[in-house]
């Protein structure tokens, strides 16, 4: 169904009407596996500081410049390309 087909559809009902339905459709909506997978990391006190000013200088998230740094360790070492 397209979206216009649906917004004039959802316009129709009234509000009660509207929270009801959302709350069957989203029952059967499957949920949207996660597109990461998150990794803990565990570093000695104060290094966290030392990485976030060395990103903040570089312009990059700590996010970003962590996985920079993975991902060229990976490569050096494999020799293999990573995608993060």
């Amino acid at each position: 169904m397209e979206k216009a087909v649906l917004h004039s559809l959802i316009d129709l009902l009234n509000e009660a009407d509207t929270d009801t339905i959302y709350k069957v459709l989203i029952k059967f909506v499957p949920k949207a596996e996660p597109y990461y997978d998150t990794m803990p990391l565990r570093l000695k006190k104060g290094a966290k500081s030392l990485i976030e000013a060395a990103a903040k200088a570089d312009n990059e998230s700590i996010n970003g410049y962590v996985k920079k740094a993975v991902k060229a360790k990976y490569e050096a070492d494999t020799g293999n390309e990573i995608d993060l």
